[in-house]
């Protein structure tokens, strides 16, 4: 697979998406907000995150494009709202991946399964790259 782009917003995720989908002329973007997802039941989710948006992507000419809001209360700096996603359906390269991509950098959540993935990760390398990194069926 790719490696492919992921933009975070500051809570107008939703109207970029639209936007871009009109731009490139692709369907429109299937939307999870953080409402929409699992909750933790040690955790109240912030009543200003639920309609944020979580995930959604876009097929432009070819490419996968992926966007989310950032979570109320974490960083976000315009210009550096962008990261890189690996995503492969081989386990033993992911865990090959993160392990050397980490070296150097800081781990920002290790591989562990999620309710998305079977496994996901995310990272800044030692180059100051954001990775996220993530197994698809």
């Amino acid at each position: 697979m790719a490696v492919e782009v992921y933009l975070n917003f500051n809570g107008n995720c939703r109207q970029a998406a639209e936007f871009y989908a009109e731009v490139f002329n692709t369907e429109k973007p299937e939307i999870m907000t953080f409402g929409e997802a699992p909750q933790h039941p040690d955790y109240q989710l912030p009543e200003e995150a639920k309609d944020l948006v979580m995930h959604t992507r876009l097929n432009i000419d070819g490419s996968r494009v992926m966007f989310s809001d950032t979570f109320p209360g974490s960083p976000f700096v315009e210009g550096n709202n962008v990261s890189l996603a690996f995503v492969s359906n081989d386990m033993d390269l992911i865990k090959s991946v993160f392990d050397k991509l980490k070296q150097g950098g800081t781990v920002v959540m290790d591989l562990q399964e999620t309710f998305w993935s079977k496994s996901y990760g995310s990272l800044k390398d030692q180059f100051g790259i954001e990775w996220q990194i993530s197994h698809e069926a």
